[in-house]
């Protein structure tokens, strides 16, 4: 098989969707019932919890500040919440910092996962637990538990989703497909590609999928910075290069504002936009979901996820284990870090109505 990423993608279907092997990450769908490795001793009702959020790159870690304040002040603790705008040295530093105020459980949502490791080694010694926060903490075992939405399954929804839109919107193949990435030094990037080439690619194989282009590496195709500009200059650049004299049917984009960049990037050139994925449920991107532009994105709910966040650091304070629903899929290099997956949902115009329907924010759009 074709090496769509510089870590291999070992797949196998039991169904479109139903995975058997692994990914960059060792993704698998085997889950456990067992407790985590997470040192659960007890401490004080009202300890201090550190939330080390990345950059503000998405509407969701906009909303996380202000849920994880909320949250954990309800719950008797002090939130010390902070984002590192300033990039990877600024959150390097404010996890020391964290760890010097004493804090007795670091959730981080790393800006790269990668680049953390002697930070994190000082947390542990000094006995905090360490949570990886929507993105997993790499190459380093001070990292007790991962909680996120499960990011391989993210990726396949998108890349069923771009083939369903395609015949939905553009009739039969084949099609003209284009591919997009995100920031290279996010942990997220690969299991999100990953798990959509397992879809795409054998499409891609049979002929049905083309990319014109010719750029299918995850490497090629990342966007440094999950930035828009990004991806706009990379989607202008294609067009002038390879569509003059072609349509573009399809654009597998792994979050909602990336998409919108490569939609307004095509409109700029004169074309129809394309089929369109994305994620996150941005506003801009549900309004134009619902407009039928943009064929589709994921939620994946931020209240439910730090919410689950919240619920195991109360358990770690009681002196419970921290519950996880998977102990065998996630490798950061180091060790296997034990995960609580919460179930990503592919939206579309169809469902929307239907998938937000409890969020005060999304549900007035669909009306």
């Amino acid at each position: 098989m074709k090496k769509f990423a510089a870590a291999a993608i070992a797949v196998g279907a039991a169904g479109a969707l139903v995975l058997t092997g692994c990914s960059s990450n060792s993704r698998s769908t085997a889950a456990s019932s067992a407790g985590s490795s997470a040192a659960a001793k007890g401490f004080a009702a009202d300890a201090t919890i550190g939330v080390a959020l990345p950059q503000k790159t998405s509407e969701n870690w906009v909303l996380a500040e202000s849920l994880f304040n909320d949250g954990l002040k309800s719950a008797g603790f002090k939130p010390l919440v902070q984002f590192a705008n300033g990039g990877v040295t600024e959150q390097q530093n404010q996890i020391s910092s964290m760890v010097e105020q004493k804090a007795k459980v670091i959730v981080v949502g790393a800006i790269d996962g990668s680049q953390l490791g002697s930070q994190l080694k000082d947390a542990k010694s000094s006995g905090a637990t360490i949570i990886a926060y929507d993105r997993l903490l790499k190459n380093t075992d001070a990292v007790d538990l991962y909680i996120a939405f499960d990011n391989y399954k993210v990726g396949q929804l998108q890349g069923q989703a771009l083939l369903d839109g395609l015949k939905a919107r553009k009739g039969n193949g084949p099609y003209n497909i284009e591919l997009i990435a995100g920031s290279p030094d996010d942990a997220n990037s690969a299991p999100f590609f990953n798990g959509a080439m397992s879809v795409l690619e054998p499409k891609i194989k049979d002929g049905t999928l083309v990319v014109p282009s010719g750029q299918t590496t995850i490497e090629q195709v990342s966007t440094q910075g999950w930035k828009a500009e990004n991806a706009q200059k990379r989607m202008d650049t294609i067009l002038a290069g390879t569509y003059t004299d072609k349509k573009l049917d399809g654009i597998l984009s792994p979050n909602d504002t990336l998409g919108r960049a490569a939609m307004t990037s095509v409109k700029q050139a004169g074309k129809d936009v394309p089929v369109v994925t994305g994620q996150d449920s941005e506003v801009e991107s549900v309004k134009s979901i619902m407009a039928g532009e943009q064929y589709s994105t994921i939620y994946k709910d931020t209240r439910e996820l730090v919410k689950q966040v919240i619920a195991t650091i109360k358990d770690l304070q009681a002196g419970k284990d921290a519950q996880v629903n998977d102990t065998k899929s996630y490798n950061n290099g180091v060790k296997v870090v034990p995960a609580y997956l919460l179930t990503p949902v592919i939206v579309t115009k169809a469902n929307a109505a239907q998938v937000y329907a409890n969020d005060p924010t999304l549900a007035p759009l669909t009306k």
